[in-house]
This record gives structure tokens, C-alpha cells and sequence, in this order.
């Protein structure tokens, strides 16, 4: 049993047995010759303090606050072995969160779920967080425990079985990690060790010590962690949460480290591993491979979030254009994402108050690279009632936003329900068991929505278990109108994009895109996207074979708030 504590003069390790004092082994880590069975339960006491949880472990059975619960991942049974991987070129992504996904809310309730996204036509999983944080319930990124899986979705096994499922119905499995900060109830860290520093703070508190004194160990406790998930849970893919609040000055970056270490993985394992970046920079060379570029070398992550690419869509189907969506009024704006994803290559951004971003290349870096939307749990769950697009606008429109999604040249990302509309919202809970953080994080909530418009009673109680509730998706509605026909629309668009080589290519500087009084054509080599978000019919006359259509396409003339695909 080994544990990094390079401040401490004295280390015990604490099991129901009795505590049995631990040796120093140089470089700030303490050790102990003890043998534990699966599920003892064990913690350290550093300098005589209270026990605290392994800051590597896997198990949490009783929650952030207390001891870990022993557990050897090389103990389950794999069936994937012939399993090679998914690569990110050419997938449709879904994600979805364990709690609310199903019922029951757990890891193997999901499992079951897994035939009917294989024949969806997806072919990524993204599950988003699954490290233990404080109570049953929450988004994930308030975890505290980034080695462990939460208890109540199952723990360890659950998630392993999650995988191998997956791997059996050729899906791929996206794991959703948060390296920039820890949830503040339940984190001990900075008991252990310096994890945090000062110099920097996140919006959601301190930054990880990446670049300052005793750093290098940190930043072993991360990659470590990335291969954990890939090696011992047989996960495809991470999703890093938020990488511009990875605060690191150092020569080599941690995103391009990991990158490194990603892509040495994969060629150890001969399977396809791969990394995908949440980032607000809008900067290119997030994904250009390392050392190539005109002027600097990227960090070679695999791919990365296209925000703008939603905002433009939202603005277009919603008309919505308060806080960050007043850039997206442009009416350059929509046309201009769907042949490059960042609107914002270094033009001026009326929200931020300066220039943004960088342009894309996009004669050398492919639209693969970039995951797009039309929903996220980000977009609809930080909205103050967490209304998802089908409760904001009609059928018509939301079937316009799929095939503006799915015959892009991204990476396309699906919220789960999505694609049937569902009527569930998603709204921010939280299950925190310590009183003045849980005060606290409604009390934000509350004052954040005011400076938006909405009033207190408008936003709900994270707090409060109906807010988790209201979220759980409703499977029965899909059966139903309206819910049936636009899951069929979707069925169909990822059909077609399967079958057509047109629709899903990446290339950037081949698509022709023009969007002119709510009209919208875009053509990608012989096929010819139509979409009418207007309130009156268009009289588009473009002759060809109707491949799909919303609305029925005859003598030219597409319906009020329809699309048609055409084979030109």
C-alpha cells in the first residue's frame, strides 16, 4: 500500500484491523507492507490527524467522507478481446448522464439501454462523470475522487461491465474526467499533498497544481489516472472537462503529455484511444497533431468541442439572443459555422469585449476533429428551468437543427432524448451533504439567473430531490406523437450518414453553405441540404431525388419550417 504525503513526518495506514505506520520511500511517498482483500475498507492519518480516503482509490462505498473500500480492477473477466476500437473520424456521439439516464440510475440499468442506441446508429457512448461526489445524486463535476466510480451507479464493476457491454454491441465508450478543479464537499487533497495552488483559482474554485513546486507528482496523479480509465476500465475515449482552467505554464504541457502518453497507449494495446477537449479558446491548435502547423506545433489532442457551432444553430431555431448568443445575431453567423467552427477566428466578440480566437485551417485540419450539437448538458442545463430545445420550439424546427447537425462535416453529438424530442427537462441538482455548501450553491444559482432576467421562483432548488426527478428521461413518450416521428427523422438522418460518404465528410473547405432570409442550402458534393426555418413556403426549385423530407417537396416548394435531403 503506497500513498504521496511529502509534507508529512508521519503516516498511518488505517484499516478495521488496527493502523500500521508506514515507511517513507523516497520522492515524498509512504509505504506499507499490508495485504487487503477486495472490499476492506482502509484510509491514511497523517501526522496523527483524522483518516482520509486513498486520493487513488477506486471505491467509496460511504461517499467522499469516508474510507475507501480496497478493489483490484485486474479482477474482472473481459469478452472484448477482439474489441479494436472506435476511431473519432466518421462517429456520432451520444451522451448521456448514468443518474438520469434510466430509472433506476445506474451503471447496469444503462447496459440494457445499449441495444437501442446500436440501433440508433450511434457509435460513442459519452457518460458524463462517474467520480464519487457528496450524496446519490448530481452532474459529476462536483466529484472529489477522479480514480473512483460512484457508488450508486454500481461502482468499479458496474462500470466495467458498462464497457464490455458496450464493446459487445460495437459502441465505443467516452468517459467525461474533470483535471481542472475538485467539487469543494468531501475534497481532503490538500491534506495529502500540495494538489492545489494558490497562484490560480477556477470559477469553481482552486486550479490543480500542474506547473508550481512539487508538481511533477500531481501531474503523475493525472496521467495516471487517463490510463487508468483507458487500461483498466477498457475505455475508448476521454472527454476533458474545461482544458482552459488546466492552468500550466510548463515547457510541456499537460494536454500534449497526455496526448503523448494517449497515443503510446494505443499503439502498446493496438487499440483506437483517443482524447476530446472542452475548450473556450476557440484555438485550432488544441487539435493540430504535434509537430506540424504553419507557425506552432499543436498538442495533438484527438478532437475538441465546437461551442460555436451550437450557438449559431440555437439562435437560428430559437430566435434566442440574451448573454453569449447576442454574437450569434450575425446573419453571416450560421452559414459561416458550417464551413468553419469557431464564428469567432479572431473577430471581435461583443460578450467577452475583445477579439477571440484563431482561424482553422481548414485545407489541413479535418471537421472530424471538431464535436458539434444542438443540445448539451451545459446549454440546457445551465438554462434556469433546464427546458431542452423541444420545449422551445416545434417539431418542424427541431427536425431542421438534426439535419443541419448530421449532414455538417463534425463530429455530431446527440443529448440523451434528443433525438425524440423528450419533454423531460434537465435541470441542475445537487445532493451535497454539508449544509453550508449546499446553502451556498443554491443561494449562486439563484443570484446567477437574476443577473439573466429570471426571477428566484424561476430557478429551481438543486438542492431539492423533484429538481433530479423532473430530469429522469421518460422512455414511454417515445412511442407517442410527436416523440415517434422525430426519433425516426433521426433514425433515418444516421442512416444516411452512414450510407452517403458525402454527408459525412470532413472536409471543410468543400462545403458551400448559403443562409439568406431563414433559407438555408448546403451542398456536399452531389447531395443538397434544404432547410426552411420560415414561417412561409420557399419556393427553392432545385430539380434531384428526395432522399428525406420532413414536409413533402413538390414542384420546388418546401414547407414552412422543413428540410429536405436531395440527391443533386
Amino acid at each position: 500500500m503506497r500513498v504521496w504525503a511529502p509534507h508529512a513526518d508521519r503516516v498511518v495506514l488505517v484499516t478495521v484491523s488496527g493502523r500500521s505506520p508506514m515507511a517513507p520511500d523516497g520522492g515524498g511517498w509512504w509505504t506499507a507492507d499490508v495485504e487487503l482483500r477486495d472490499g476492506d475498507r482502509y484510509a491514511f492519518s497523517l501526522d496523527g490527524g483524522d483518516p482520509r480516503p486513498d486520493p487513488r482509490g477506486l471505491w467509496l462505498p460511504d461517499g467522499p467522507h469516508g474510507w475507501t473500500a480496497h478493489h483490484d480492477p485486474a479482477g474482472y473477466a473481459w469478452t472484448d478481446q477482439d474489441w479494436r476500437g472506435r476511431a473519432l473520424e466518421g462517429a456520432v456521439v451520444y451522451e448521456t448522464h448514468v443518474g438520469t439516464f434510466t430509472p433506476e440510475g445506474t451503471l447496469d440499468a444503462a447496459a440494457e439501454r445499449l441495444p437501442y442506441l446500436a440501433d440508433l446508429g450511434v457509435d460513442v457512448v459519452e457518460l458524463l462523470p462517474v467520480a464519487t461526489f457528496p450524496g446519490r445524486h448530481n452532474w459529476g463535476y462536483d466529484g472529489v475522487a477522479p480514480y473512483s466510480v460512484h457508488d450508486a451507479y454500481g461502482g468499479p464493476p458496474a462500470l466495467q461491465r458498462f464497457v464490455d457491454a458496450a464493446h459487445r454491441h460495437g459502441l465505443a465508450v467516452c468517459l467525461d474526467v474533470v483535471y481542472n478543479h475538485l467539487g469543494p464537499d468531501g475534497n481532503y487533497l490538500a491534506e495529502l499533498g500540495p494538489y492545489f495552488d494558490d497562484a490560480y483559482v477556477t470559477p469553481w474554485g482552486q486550479a490543480v497544481n500542474l506547473d508550481g513546486p512539487d508538481s511533477d507528482e500531481v501531474r503523475r496523479w493525472v496521467l495516471d489516472n487517463v490510463r487508468q480509465w483507458l487500461l483498466d476500465f477498457h475505455v475508448d475515449g476521454l472527454r476533458l472537462d474545461a482544458v482552459h482552467e488546466l492552468h500550466d505554464d510548463s515547457a510541456l504541457p499537460i494536454l500534449e503529455e497526455m496526448s503523448r502518453e494517449v497515443d503510446a497507449l494505443a499503439e502498446q494495446t493496438g487499440r483506437r484511444l483517443w482524447l476530446v477537449a472542452e475548450s473556450d479558446r476557440n484555438d485550432p491548435r488544441t487539435v493540430t497533431p504535434r509537430g506540424e502547423g504553419s507557425a506552432v506545433a499543436g498538442l495533438g489532442v484527438h478532437g475538441q468541442w465546437a461551442d460555436d457551432v451550437h450557438h449559431a444553430l440555437h439562435v437560428a431555431l430559437t430566435g434566442e439572443t440574451q448573454g453569449y448568443y447576442a454574437d450569434f445575431a450575425d446573419p453571416e453567423a450560421l452559414a459561416k459555422v458550417l464551413r468553419t467552427p469557431f464564428f469567432h477566428d479572431g473577430t471581435w466578440s461583443s460578450f467577452r469585449g475583445r477579439r477571440h480566437g484563431r482561424p482553422v485551417d481548414r485545407c489541413t485540419v479535418p471537421g472530424w476533429r471538431f464535436v458539434a450539437s444542438l443540445q448539451t448538458h451545459d446549454q440546457v442545463g445551465n438554462r434556469a428551468r433546464g427546458d431542452r430545445l423541444s420545449q422551445l420550439v416545434d417539431p418542424g424546427l427541431l427536425a431542421c437543427g438534426a439535419a443541419l447537425l448530421l449532414t455538417a462535416p463534425y463530429t455530431p453529438m446527440l443529448f440523451m432524448g434528443e433525438e425524440w424530442g423528450a419533454s423531460t427537462p434537465w435541470q441542475f441538482f445537487t445532493d451535497h451533504t454539508d449544509p453550508g455548501v449546499a446553502a451556498a450553491t443554491a443561494e449562486g444559482r439563484a443570484a446567477e439567473f437574476a443577473a439573466h432576467g429570471w426571477a428566484p421562483g424561476d430557478v429551481p432548488d438543486p438542492q431539492d430531490p423533484a429538481t433530479f426527478e423532473r430530469s429522469r428521461l421518460d422512455w414511454a413518450e417515445r412511442d407517442r406523437e410527436p416523440h415517434a416521428r422525430l426519433l425516426a427523422w433521426y433514425r433515418d438522418l444516421l442512416r444516411l450518414r452512414r450510407e452517403v460518404p458525402d454527408l459525412r465528410d470532413p472536409d471543410l473547405a468543400a462545403a458551400d453553405v448559403t443562409w439568406c432570409d431563414r433559407h438555408l442550402t448546403s451542398r456536399r458534393g452531389g447531395h443538397l441540404l434544404l432547410a426552411n426555418l420560415a414561417d412561409e413556403p420557399w419556393a427553392a426549385g432545385v430539380p434531384g431525388e428526395v432522399l428525406l423530407a420532413w414536409e413533402e417537396y413538390a414542384d420546388g416548394v418546401l414547407r414552412p419550417r422543413s428540410a429536405v435531403l436531395l440527391r443533386t
